[in-house]
């Protein structure tokens, strides 16, 4: 019972913290004390690094660093930070007393060399420290100094792996927050441009950067952004998924109501729609808000090709997401129950490949349709090359010796199949996570109620993605956005209108500059495009007024 006691008893160290894990203890004039807090929070850290120096002053001042190996760029900070702090001399190299604040005098004359800043409490000191900064505790003062030298390993920019395409960039986001902030700021070099940083996570307290267009976003949607994430207290986030479950409208939905992207030219595209980046240090996927189911359908190698081949491109996604999770449902509701709607011919062929299978329809396709789960797993937990090989022959393997078994009809292997490739047609892997549960749930009610279940099914389907919105964006917009949008809207939705015919920003994504695409006014004869329609297609880019515009 004493030892229970004992474990329970609150400890110094949680004396040293609020609620929300913040340090409270105050900062000392004594240098001995604040040595002694900094030794007993960082105890048992043996890859923290305490160093006890003295100023090479006239009367010579003690100062004490703290790092964490592994962290810093020790080159810049012992090798010349504190070498030069040690011999302190001025151009002559004569030793100069100090006389006044002392964490003023440093920076001063260090302050050219080196980013320092001050930090007026402990907690400021202990965060700089588990960033990856160094802290000088100086002895006699208030204030304490933060040299900025963080280095730690990280992954170089690479192709990204989820978001392949023929024609684009080939550079996608990383780990490290301040390089995916450069990537996009690389493709808008504009003043406009805002990067606001925050933190989330009492514990891991990890850097946040909200990113937006000043002049075009729509402020309120900045300030919803900003509360949704203020709204938790977690005590850590380790990718950005923590945060798009934490700001989402709608958790009971399987479907997403936030984009994330691995690729720096779709996040620069929607910044310059109106919309809001969420970068998360540590994540190499970005975060975009508000977005539309349209918004999944769109892949960003759709712009930089012809428009009317992506068009039918986009035509095709919208048919294959149709048939991922409604084709196993269609076909069980048909067999099961409206047999006499199939052809003559089909239904005896049907028939006679299902003679001596021992179960029934619907087993026939969930037992496939969990084998394809499975391959599917197995090939992502896989290294990429056994992967892709396990998924194409293990799934032709299992198909083919479940057929000679007489376990299950050819036209199963074939319908499972159809939808596990119509799957993978899908750009957005969060749509086609959603799309695979639905089709277990469209299963279920065709095998009970047949075409009738299914057409219930789908219209409650309807109703739910009408209902739901993404920071108050109607998900079905531009379909059912209202006065949140016109027929400019429509240009780039099922259809890929030319790109100078795509003169106008969404108008449920914006605030001012409507326009984005504009005739120069020198050369306006000459850009526009040539033929019978010259005239007409110069109205369409200039635009026309419409109520609301500036």
């Amino acid at each position: 019972m004493d030892n229970v006691k004992q474990v329970n008893e609150p400890s110094r160290e949680d004396a040293f913290h609020d609620q929300d894990n913040k340090l409270i203890i105050p900062f000392e004039e004594s240098l001995d004390k604040n040595i002694d807090n900094i030794t007993y929070l960082f105890k048992n850290c043996t890859d923290v690094v305490k160093r006890e120096v003295n100023i090479g002053t006239l009367t010579p001042i003690r100062i004490y660093g703290v790092y964490i190996d592994g962290m810093v760029n020790r080159d810049v900070l012992e090798n010349f930070f504190l070498s030069r702090i040690i011999d302190y001399k001025n151009l002559n190299g004569e030793r100069i007393p100090m006389t006044g604040p002392k964490t003023q005098i440093i920076m001063d004359h260090f302050s050219a060399t080196f980013d320092i800043r001050e930090a007026e409490n402990m907690d400021q000191m202990v965060s700089g420290i588990l960033s990856g900064d160094a802290a000088i505790f100086i002895d006699g003062e208030k204030k304490g100094l933060i040299i900025a030298c963080r280095s730690w390993p990280v992954r170089g920019v690479g192709a990204p792996e989820t978001e392949a395409v023929v024609r684009g960039p080939r550079d996608g986001f990383v780990e490290t927050i301040r390089f995916n902030t450069a990537l996009i700021r690389r493709r808008i070099r504009d003043t406009k441009l805002k990067v606001e940083m925050t933190s989330v996570g009492t514990r891991s307290r990890t850097d946040i950067a909200i990113m937006y267009m000043e002049d075009i976003v729509r402020p309120e949607l900045v300030e919803e952004v900003k509360t949704r994430l203020e709204k938790y207290k977690i005590d850590g986030v380790f990718d950005s998924g923590y945060i798009e479950q934490l700001i989402e409208d709608s958790w009971k939905s399987p479907f997403p109501q936030t984009q994330s992207t691995e690729r720096p030219d779709k996040v620069a595209s929607s910044l310059m729609e109106g919309k809001v980046a969420i970068v998360v240090d540590t994540s190499p996927f970005v975060i975009v808000v508000p977005t539309t189911l349209n918004t999944f359908y769109q892949a960003s190698e759709d712009y930089y090709q012809r428009w009317q081949i992506m068009s039918f491109t986009r035509i095709l996604r919208y048919i294959v997401s149709f048939l991922s999770f409604s084709l196993p449902g269609l076909y069980i509701a048909t067999i099961n129950f409206h047999p006499a709607m199939l052809p003559t011919s089909i239904a005896v062929s049907l028939a006679a490949s299902r003679e001596g299978i021992v179960l029934a329809s619907v087993m026939e396709m969930l037992v496939m349709e969990m084998a394809f789960e499975l391959l599917r797993e197995a090939g992502i937990r896989l290294p990429g090359p056994v992967g892709h090989a396990l998924g194409v022959v293990g799934g032709i393997v299992i198909g083919q010796a479940a057929v000679d078994a007489k376990l299950i009809s050819p036209m199963i292997v074939i319908i499972v199949a159809i939808t596990a490739v119509a799957t993978f047609a899908i750009p957005d892997y969060g749509l086609t996570a959603a799309y695979r549960l639905l089709r277990y749930i469209f299963l279920f009610i065709c095998a009970l109620f047949g075409l009738y279940g299914y057409l219930i099914a789908f219209i409650l389907l309807l109703a739910h993605l009408s209902s739901l919105e993404s920071f108050g964006t109607p998900f079905l917009a531009p379909y059912t956005a209202g006065d949140q949008n016109d027929y400019r809207d429509f240009r780039d939705t099922l259809i890929r209108f030319p790109i100078f015919l795509q003169n106008r920003r969404p108008r449920y994504a914006r605030e001012h500059q409507k326009t984005r695409i504009r005739l120069s006014d020198a050369d306006s004869v000459t850009e526009t495009p040539p033929g019978p329609d010259s005239a007409q297609t110069a109205t369409d880019i200039q635009g026309e007024p419409r109520e609301g515009d500036e």
